[in-house]
């Protein structure tokens, strides 16, 4: 198996890894404070991160690096956490799930002005369609609306791409799971006092979907998704392998259907063969 194809395999996984974090969010956070959920789901990974680390004795950071972790530390560790938790007390998962249609196309942008290859002007408008098939179905999806919901869930985006971008860069230095738990550890003297803060005055009224879901984004959206996702960036290039994030809100929306009984319509079915087409046309025109 040559390079890219590991690396869009190894994306693949992590993007399935990603598509329960929104759906387990939005389970958590009807238990927990937002702000507490962001504190924890970073400090629990962040003592894995330093264990593994130390006992595999890794390389540690220069200063030359220090800027880079700092970066994706707000970007997937901070901002998506933190804004999309506060998003979803305020609109549905589903709702949620559609704005990560652009996370690709935010990933490319911020791999582009960070560096990485530029691909062809090809790539670009499959990467464009396939956005648009995303800002379609959340154009016609039907559900509750809030205008500060969606505002939170575009600044969760953002900061998620950049993350992304910033992350896969370090990945090619140290490896995918070492950049999660450095970014993780510099977050920690932040985090875990955060967390202590903020912590419930009791757990008894904590149901059982509240701590799954809890423990879903601590160690595989936080920690074990990243594993694989960063390293799959870093094989196969951020820009291209970043598209495979298109399938994500259906795989979610999938995951919402079971977890929360939403429907699933047709116009995600529709949407769902667009972003597949358009992936595969990046893919094919990424290089």
């Amino acid at each position: 198996m040559n390079k890219i194809s590991a690396g869009w395999i190894n994306g693949f996984i992590g993007v399935v890894i990603f598509a329960g974090s929104l759906p387990a969010t939005r389970v958590a956070v009807m238990d927990f404070d937002p702000v507490f959920l962001t504190a924890v789901r970073a400090t629990i990974p962040a003592f894995i991160g330093a264990i593994v680390l130390i006992a595999l004795k890794q390389r540690i950071p220069t200063k030359q690096h220090l800027a880079s972790l700092i970066v994706t530390a707000l970007g997937v560790v901070v901002g998506f956490p933190l804004l999309s938790a506060l998003a979803l007390q305020h609109i549905t998962s589903a709702h949620a799930i559609v704005f990560l249609g652009i996370l690709p196309l935010l990933t490319a942008i911020f791999a582009v002005l960070r560096g990485d290859k530029r691909p062809p002007m090809v790539f670009w408008i499959f990467a464009l369609l396939g956005s648009a098939c995303i800002a379609s179905f959340a154009a016609l999806s039907k559900g509750h609306s809030s205008l500060l919901g969606g505002i939170f869930m575009l600044g969760a985006v953002v900061t998620c791409a950049l993350g992304y971008a910033e992350g896969a860069r370090l990945t090619k230095v140290f490896g995918g799971w070492q950049v999660i738990s450095w970014a993780l550890i510099i977050s920690l003297p932040i985090m875990l006092p955060l967390a202590l803060y903020t912590r419930p005055d009791g757990v008894a009224n904590v149901t059982l979907s509240g701590w799954i879901g809890l423990a879903y984004i601590s160690l595989f959206s936080m920690f074990i998704g990243f594993i694989f996702w960063y390293r799959g960036l870093a094989q196969g290039g951020i820009a291209a392998v970043g598209q495979l994030q298109l399938l994500q809100p259906f795989m979610g929306l999938m995951l919402a259907s079971i977890l929360l009984h939403e429907t699933v319509s047709v116009s995600m079915i529709v949407s769902t063969v667009g972003a597949i087409i358009c992936v595969a046309g990046a893919k094919r025109y990424a290089a």
